[in-house]
């Protein structure tokens, strides 16, 4: 696993707690609406993270419903059973590359921002293909780019004046580094899915109660701690107290507000 994946030690209560109300749960009720319209009778979750976008199937789809939730990180999966859902949900541990799972047994794979963490794309979306009944349907979403989700964007330029020399670069390299439709599409080819995806630019607002929850979100319960971390030991502190800077000279000193988009992919099997 790369350290852009690792989610573990108390990073799963900052990111559940700060970046899930912030940036999250909007999209997570979107795409839980969307797996919902396709009646699925059996439906995976992958990279389910701390279960947001799970809790929204289990509330939005009957208990007829078979959800299966899987995630790479025990740490992130352990804090998603911990919080539950409305109904009885099946948790795994799985790669989305390598699924533990027969061919043809879902109806929907869905997968809420954890495609552009995964190493190998192509691999993962013929993993997805491969369980999908025929007629079966892959959709998930990814951040659009930096310039577009105003939050990320101020804290990666806080970032790079803190360290000018070697600026961090997790937010543009992996959750925002996925985004072209083209290569998207390409990627969704070569792993089998044969028509061509609908790809829909979803743009909404972020709210956060403080520049210092943003802070504290994005730079303790994200990967970009460890490069924080790397770069300056014992530095964390300084470095949320720079971003938390940033982000109330940008957005206010109040609760905060600001654009945020992603890509919503929905591809027939």
């Amino acid at each position: 696993m790369s350290d852009d994946a690792l989610f573990a030690g108390s990073i799963p209560a900052l990111y559940e707690r700060y970046l899930v109300p912030m940036i999250f749960d909007s999209y997570a009720h979107d795409l839980a609406e969307r797996v919902a319209s396709l009646v699925p009778r059996s439906v995976l979750d992958l990279a389910c993270g701390t279960g947001v976008a799970t809790r929204r199937l289990a509330a939005q789809l009957p208990p007829s419903t078979r959800i299966v939730a899987t995630d790479l990180n025990q740490a992130m999966l352990d804090h998603a059973v911990a919080l539950g859902t409305a109904r009885p949900v099946e948790w795994q541990l799985a790669d989305a590359q390598a699924l533990p799972f027969d061919d043809a047994c879902f109806d929907v794979v869905a997968c809420q921002f954890g495609v552009m963490f995964f190493p190998d794309k192509i691999g993962a979306f013929a993993e997805a293909r491969r369980v999908l009944r025929p007629g079966g349907t892959l959709l998930f979403n990814v951040w659009d780019a930096l310039e577009y989700n105003a939050f990320a964007d101020a804290t990666t330029q806080a970032l790079a004046r803190l360290f000018p020399g070697d600026p961090p670069r997790f937010l543009a390299r992996t959750p925002h580094g996925y985004r072209d439709p083209a290569t998207i599409t390409r990627d969704l080819a070569l792993g089998g899915f044969t028509t061509a995806p609908r790809i829909d630019v979803v743009a909404a607002t972020s709210h956060a109660p403080s520049a210092r929850d943003a802070a504290l979100g994005y730079c303790q319960g994200t990967p970009l701690r460890a490069e924080i971390e790397a770069r300056r030991p014992g530095g964390l502190a300084d470095a949320t107290a720079a971003v938390e800077r940033a982000l109330a000279q940008g957005f206010g000193t109040g609760a905060i507000e600001g654009a945020i988009q992603a890509l919503v992919v929905v591809a027939a099997a």
